[in-house]
């Protein structure tokens, strides 16, 4: 049977996320010996669509456009998918903050269970998962007709964007369900990379002290290499940088290729968040802290000094 990978989209591009669950399916069907269908849902997103059809992997792009899907909402998006997906094997969500709010519903409405952070594809019906932040890998078999899963991204390389010759195909909405309703929303912005998407990641944590001191040290590192900027649990819960910036079990899982981790000890939910990126450098002034037994490079100094001379020599 065919998989169906839902689409994470601004209503005209596909956000980088959807190219890695993408991946993700393609290994499924190498077991499966079926096709790869990517659903595009939104209203005015057939720019979107369009630019996934040319998407590696896939076979069939299903767009389905109607006002009750403009604003995302899970209710009305897993309404649309059990509408469409009962003829598939597997349905596969990013991961991500909107996959992981609509997975669950979707797997409800099939009354199947749900297979979260999916890092391994060992075949149809048996995949790997990180469970005790990500201290132990656990295998888990579904034996569910339709099994709904979600992709942790960091674990799969993405498919090119450009290449694909998928077929575009239109399906009618559903109603709106009626359940929720968008009253507003406040758009974090932010002039640097995101941070999910960065090649380069450069966090910031308790030890920084201050908002002023977190933007003082961290910002003009991030600007001389380009990066992102995350930030520690403790550093968010302490007011020092934004919400979306958390990197961790609890923020956004990362896997860079450079991760630079200022004044940031190394508690297990953040190290779970980011031990994949290919590259780790850890500047702490604590030869004990735990982050340095996952770093690659570790200087032991005081970051107030290191990243303003780091900075000078860049």
């Amino acid at each position: 049977m065919n998989i169906l990978v839902i689409a994470e989209h601004n209503h005209e591009s596909i956000q980088a996320a959807t190219l890695n669950t993408v991946m993700a399916a393609t290994q499924i069907s190498a077991h499966t010996q079926g096709q790869v269908h990517l659903l595009v849902m939104g209203h005015a997103a057939s720019q979107a669509a369009q630019a996934a059809s040319s998407m590696a992997g896939l076979s069939q792009v299903i767009h389905v456009d109607g006002p009750p899907l403009a604003d995302g909402l899970a209710e009305n998006l897993a309404t649309q998918v059990h509408a469409l997906a009962s003829a598939y094997s597997h349905i596969l969500f990013p991961a991500t903050a909107a996959g992981k709010n609509t997975a669950p519903r979707v797997a409800a409405l099939f009354d199947v269970a749900q297979v979260s952070d999916v890092t391994r594809i060992q075949a149809a019906d048996t995949f790997e998962r990180p469970i005790y932040a990500g201290n132990a890998i656990a295998t888990v078999q579904s034996l569910d007709a339709i099994k709904v899963l979600t992709v942790r991204t960091t674990a799969f390389d993405p498919v090119s964007p450009s290449g694909g010759h998928a077929l575009v195909s239109v399906a009618s909405a559903v109603a709106d369900s009626g359940n929720s309703r968008l009253l507003g929303s406040d758009i974090a912005k932010n002039d640097r990379p995101e941070l999910t998407a960065a090649n380069i990641i450069v966090s910031g944590g308790r030890a920084l002290g201050s908002p002023e001191k977190f933007n003082e040290i961290m910002t003009p590192l991030a600007i001389k290499l380009g990066a992102a900027i995350g930030a520690s649990r403790a550093a968010v819960d302490a007011g020092y940088a934004a919400n979306d910036l958390q990197v961790g079990q609890t923020g956004k899982i990362v896997a860079p290729g450079l991760y630079v981790a200022c004044g940031i000890s190394g508690a297990i939910q953040h190290l779970a968040g980011m031990k994949d990126s290919k590259v780790i450098v850890a500047i702490n002034k604590d030869p004990e802290a735990p982050i340095f037994s996952v770093s690659d490079y570790g200087l032991e100094a005081d970051l107030f000094t290191a990243v303003p001379e780091w900075v000078a020599a860049l």
